[in-house]
């Protein structure tokens, strides 16, 4: 099968959500099959063999990921989510925005202590965001084989936030 480059997939938006922002438009790459075929699979085998028990990813994008790479690995699928979107009892970690602090959850029972866990989301960026999962993750007993995002915004410099663990992008700017 014929490799597609991935980046061609991605549609630009310039100063979007606000001037000066080159907003990096995945929905282009989800709705080729292709190209969204081969993301996953790329990821997924990336981890394969590495006894991964569950995904854990960050609502919304990353579920469209974890989802299919959970499928793809054998492994269950948790869910990180907003505040007053979990049914059951979470554990939450507040976490520093650009613009504030924002709280993420997950449900106290999703990682069983010891698990092989392989955190995944669509962007790095800052870091934040995967930082508050980690410790989630950490905080519940999990063991993070990995972490694993579609793309990764380098300037930005989220992998610093992110040293220890290992780090799988599959597409950088």
């Amino acid at each position: 099968m014929k490799r597609i480059d991935l980046k061609s997939c991605i549609r630009n938006i310039p100063d979007f959500p606000k001037p000066g922002i080159l907003f990096r438009d995945i929905t282009t790459l989800l709705k080729d099959k292709s190209a969204f075929k081969q993301a996953v699979d790329t990821i997924a085998q990336n981890y394969k063999g590495k006894k991964i028990d569950a995904v854990v990813a960050v609502e919304a994008r990353g579920f469209i990921f974890g989802g299919a790479i959970a499928h793809k690995l054998g492994a269950g699928f948790i869910p990180v989510r907003k505040r007053g979107k979990l049914p059951w009892k979470t554990k939450c970690v507040s976490y520093e925005l650009e613009y504030g602090i924002d709280e993420l959850h997950m449900h106290e029972d999703a990682v069983i202590p010891g698990e092989r866990v392989l955190i995944v989301d669509d962007l790095l960026a800052t870091g934040g965001t995967v930082g508050a999962v980690v410790d989630l993750v950490k905080g519940s007993g999990g063991k993070i084989v990995g972490i694993a995002f579609l793309i990764e915004l380098k300037d930005l410099k989220g992998l610093d936030k992110l040293k220890g663990y290992p780090v799988y992008s599959l597409i950088k700017y």
